[in-house]
């Protein structure tokens, strides 16, 4: 047994969910787990953020523990199980790696993504449109970044970030118009085409979207709460020439 640890967990998880087991866990379904699957891999994501090997290796664990548990529910409903899982993940590998199980050769790793996505096209042969397959429960963000990718592969792009400029700017614009006209739906999506125009500005740049917001969000944080340290009243009676003199005070020590 090469994974003994690997085995027993699918045992448990089994046991769980049998009629001895637990009630909690039996009751579960795909669909009640999903707020769960979301946020066990969010916790992992920080772990690894934060560089937090220790914490990490925890909250692998909390993922590896919604996959056995869906792979469980799946076995219960007569569906397939982790053996399926693991067997239909494993040929996936071989197959996409040629140049490793195979006699494809490669000079780059930009010939390795290439071919990836020539291999995954080859087994998507479902998918009609270049979109399809765009992960729906992403954040919208990250769906943006990727529906931006898939385009730009097939040629579709601006002829320069100048025309890309323009187009954020004439977005604004519109926006703008939109505020004007007072209709909260033109103005919703007016915003989000400035957001979709950005996201484009970023991936023309080789910034990730989602990983830029996170760390302004982050830097927000660490700032505002270094402002509630060194204020000198509360918040409620600050003017705004004084919250932007506290800001920028906060700005210089963190």
């Amino acid at each position: 047994m090469k994974y003994p640890n690997l085995e027993k967990l699918v045992d448990i998880i089994a046991i769980l969910r049998s009629e001895n087991g637990c009630e909690w866990d039996r009751e579960q379904t795909h669909k009640s787990l999903r707020p769960n699957m979301l946020e066990e891999a969010y916790e992992a994501v920080d772990a690894i953020d934060d560089n937090n090997i220790p914490n990490l290796r925890e909250e692998l664990g909390d993922v590896l523990l919604q996959v056995v548990l869906h792979a469980q529910i799946a076995k219960d409903n007569n569906e397939f199980d982790i053996e399926d899982v693991a067997k239909e993940l494993s040929e996936k590998l071989i197959h996409r790696h040629p140049h490793v199980f195979g006699d494809a050769k490669v000079n780059s790793t930009q010939d390795i993504i290439n071919a990836w996505d020539r291999l995954k096209k080859e087994e998507k042969k479902d998918r009609k449109s270049v979109l399809d397959g765009i992960t729906k429960s992403q954040s919208a963000l990250m769906a943006a970044q990727k529906i931006s990718k898939k385009v730009v592969k097939v040629g579709f792009e601006w002829d320069s970030i100048d025309s890309l400029k323009k187009c954020i700017q004439s977005e604004y614009h519109e926006f703008d118009e939109a505020v004007k006209d007072g209709s909260p739906e033109k103005m919703e999506d007016e915003m989000g085409d400035i957001f979709f125009a950005t996201v484009n500005l970023a991936r023309w740049y080789k910034i990730d979207a989602e990983q830029a917001l996170l760390r302004a969000n982050k830097k927000f944080v660490k700032r505002f709460k270094k402002m509630e340290e060194i204020k000198e009243k509360p918040f409620e009676e600050y003017t705004f020439e004084e919250f932007n003199d506290l800001w920028q005070r906060a700005k210089l020590l963190v």
